[in-house]
């Protein structure tokens, strides 16, 4: 399988692109760019492009899809179809828990709300490609623009993407790739959910208001997430940045 990656250098958002063989059709997961090193990938390896599948519709992961159209005006730009009207160069949609064939291959759709409600990772080959829903060392928030909750977050990391293969390799969203046993071992937040460490209980403000304070994670960026409880018991992962600790 060929597999490109390109990282843009502020948004730090991952476009891959994927093919089965040289000289075949090929797809590409996200649209972040910056896309002249994958255009030159296509050429390289003699590729195709026929699809575009978004994980979801933020617009670090969107805003290149027009380049891309430019280039190859037939190629498919699939999403999930709660996020179809917020992507204006959107061709159509995929359903979760279906397979889309594409670049050769068959995409598996995975159905992982939490940072948005129609979030999908696209499993292919041994890889999964987990949009803003799982980072290495780190996980999504779920304070972004049509998120949902942290039990949706919760339960996608946990029980959709931590319960593949344990080799199964992780493409996420931002930065880094990783492998489903090493988020097991070394993720904080899928530590704490395992029950491997012990949940904080540090009384802080977050976001302006009392919480307390379960757990203040990596990011994907060099910063932190923060894990916090609101005094009515609901949990909810917010930006490190918006924590006072202590208070």
């Amino acid at each position: 399988m060929i597999l490109e990656r390109s990282m843009h250098p502020q948004f730090l958002s991952n476009t891959y692109l994927v093919a089965a063989r040289e000289g075949g059709e090929a797809f590409f997961v996200d649209a972040g760019g910056p896309m002249e090193p994958l255009f030159e990938a296509v050429e390289r390896h003699r590729l195709t492009p026929t699809h575009v599948l978004l994980t979801h519709h933020h617009h670090d992961h969107v805003c290149e899809v027009p380049a891309i159209l430019e280039r190859w005006p037939d190629v498919q730009v699939l999403i999930h179809p709660t996020e179809r009207d917020l992507v204006d160069t959107a061709t159509g949609t995929m359903e979760a828990g279906t397979t889309v064939r594409a670049g050769g291959l068959d995409v598996q759709t995975l159905h992982t709300p939490g940072h948005t409600s129609g979030m999908l990772s696209l499993l292919v080959d041994g890889n999964v490609f987990t949009g803003d829903t799982l980072f290495k060392n780190s996980v999504g928030g779920v304070r972004a623009p049509d998120s949902t909750s942290y039990a949706d977050l919760k339960h996608s990391v946990m029980d959709v993407l931590l319960a593949l293969p344990p080799e199964t390799i992780l493409r996420p969203g931002h930065t880094d790739p990783s492998t489903v046993a090493e988020e097991l071992e070394h993720n904080a937040f899928a530590r704490v959910w395992r029950g491997v460490d012990p949940e904080g209980d540090e009384p802080c403000t977050a976001l302006g208001e009392r919480a307390t304070l379960v757990l203040l994670g990596d990011d994907y960026d060099g910063g932190h997430k923060a894990w916090v409880r609101w005094p009515d018991g609901r949990d909810d992962i917010v930006p490190g940045s918006k924590v006072q600790r202590g208070a």
